[in-house]
């Protein structure tokens, strides 16, 4: 039986025609997001997807910063944001609100928007585009955006259970002027793979049996690892915007700060002395009396 690829991002492409495409396989790096909260089946499912088509979609790109997919919405499932670095580094969490039904992307949501945020990072532009939730899974609210904003004939096939993430993209590449006959062609093989398929099979072995009669150039793999972007430098940060009076209110409140990051857990406690601390660092030539 061949082994499974682990924690790897591929790149391929169709040699004599316009089409690329990205498999990705999450093992530990989706566990590691499992670990930090106990996600109820139908939460877990969508947050492996997004997962998947972020770090999918950020193969796209050019970028040194982050890209960041965030679905919010009025729905049980309140907020389902994941960011993956151009490190391939990647984070995510949910939030949801009683029981989250099986089904539908819109009866999970609700009135939602899907979001996606890229910080091209070292100096460059931020760029962030929004679509409407309009269909029932994600892999078509993305493709959706796609076609809408972009103008890229855009397929996804994502799949995750309480073990593995994984998933496919394919995507049209732009000025090259190829019959649609070989994107039809793809796509219509692609939409043969089935879920079990995507978690179960390694990426040689998947893209052998989709495309054996074409000329597939398969590229090194990549790995794939999670990591959380806090720090108690970005906690202090974040502290001093809220000023010395919030922050005295809440150690008057509480008898210390302490800052939890949603993304892995980790918990940063300040007492009275590094809150004094930190806003002399800040070089402030008053002590603000007021609340702001």
């Amino acid at each position: 039986m061949s082994s499974r690829d682990t924690d790897c991002l591929h790149r391929f492409v169709f040699e004599h025609s316009d089409v690329r495409g990205e498999l990705v396989h999450l093992d530990a790096s989706w566990q590691a997001i499992l670990e930090r909260r106990d996600y109820p089946p139908p939460v877990r499912e969508l947050l492996g997807q997004a997962v998947v088509a972020a770090t999918l979609l950020s193969a796209t790109i050019k970028f040194d910063g982050s890209l960041q997919l965030q679905l919010q919405g009025d729905g049980p499932l309140k907020l389902l944001l994941v960011e993956v670095t151009a490190q391939r580094t990647l984070r995510g969490l949910a939030h949801w609100d009683g029981d989250v039904p099986d089904g539908t992307l819109i009866g999970q949501v609700g009135d939602a928007r899907l979001t996606l945020t890229i910080d091209a990072g070292s100096g460059g532009e931020r760029y962030q585009g929004l679509v409407v939730i309009e269909e029932d899974s994600l892999a078509a609210a993305l493709e959706n955006y796609f076609q809408r904003s972009e103008q890229l004939d855009t397929r996804l096939w994502l799949a995750a259970d309480d073990e593995r993430a994984c998933g496919m993209l394919l995507q049209r590449l732009p000025g090259k002027g190829a019959d649609d006959r070989d994107w039809e062609h793809d796509v219509c093989l692609g939409e043969t793979i089935s879920a079990d398929e995507l978690l179960s099979l390694p990426t040689r072995e998947l893209l052998h049996r989709l495309y054996h009669e074409q000329d597939v150039r398969l590229f090194e793999a990549e790995p794939v690892s999670f990591r959380c972007s806090c720090s108690r430098e970005r906690i202090e940060t974040m502290l001093r915007g809220l000023g010395y009076s919030e922050v005295q209110d809440i150690l008057e409140e509480q008898g210390s700060v302490s800052v939890n990051c949603e993304f892995c857990a980790q918990i940063y406690g300040f007492d009275r002395v590094d809150v004094e601390r930190l806003f002399a660092a800040a070089d402030q030539p008053e002590i603000p009396q007021t609340r702001h």
